[in-house]
């Protein structure tokens, strides 16, 4: 993992303003959850998109597993449209052995979290791996413990190649957790897409933001039915 040079200035708002180029600077935000104290950095104008927020759905489902007192030592975990890299980065904290996931232009951002937050001596445990969607899966194991996802839904143009790839990677015994704003395009993705394939529980919801954390499985086909011998 890569570390950027870090020049740090402060804002006065709480928040850290790092200059990285003449057109790319990095700022950085503190969090807490169980118990571990997080700073995520986020490059600005680096031509990042969407993946340069921290998103208020990412803080959410950081809080559920604080709330839920969730632990994944043991368990394999692959983050979908990992961004900033923090749900997975505090999913590495709590055990998992982690796969970030994004486009390969977020690895610099990704590598440079990960390289603040994770100590070295569970390294080993955290890496990123570029994943566009419904494109490069034969290049993944489809076998997880947990996919995580937030706010991955916001484009319904992207709706096919997400459900391909969580049909890849949601296969009997994993655990798709999912956390989504309420904008009028997700009702479409939740409620009629994804119950194609998935039984889908909200099992979590916020009154301040209007999202809800999502637990989904994959229903069992005939096809995944195993005989006795």
């Amino acid at each position: 993992m890569t570390t950027i040079k870090r020049e740090e200035e402060s804002t006065g708002d709480g928040q850290t303003k790092e200059s990285v180029s003449p057109d790319t600077f990095i700022m950085e935000n503190a969090y807490e959850f169980c118990g571990y104290h997080l700073r995520i950095t986020r490059f600005i104008n680096a031509d990042l998109g969407y993946s340069s927020y921290v998103w208020d759905s990412a803080i959410f489902l950081c809080k559920y597993f604080e709330k839920e007192n969730i632990n994944f030592t043991g368990k394999k975990v692959i983050e979908l449209g990992s961004g900033t890299g923090m749900v997975g980065i505090l999913a590495a904290l709590l055990g998992g052995d982690v796969t970030l996931t994004d486009k390969p232009k977020v690895r610099t951002q990704l590598e440079n979290n990960v390289g603040i937050n994770i100590p070295s001596v569970c390294s080993h445990r955290i890496r990123f791996r570029p994943l566009i969607w419904g494109e490069d899966l034969d290049n993944f194991s489809p076998i997880y413990d947990f996919v995580l996802g937030t706010d991955i839904v916001y484009s319904s143009a992207a709706y096919p190649a997400l459900v391909k790839t969580l049909r890849y990677f949601g296969q009997l015994g994993t655990t798709i957790i999912m956390c989504s704003e309420l904008r009028e395009v997700h009702g479409a993705f939740h409620n009629d897409l994804i119950t194609q394939y998935f039984h889908s529980q909200i099992v979590a919801h916020s009154e301040d933001n209007d999202m809800n954390v999502y637990k989904i499985t994959k229903i069992e086909s005939l096809g995944d039915t195993k005989c006795k011998q």
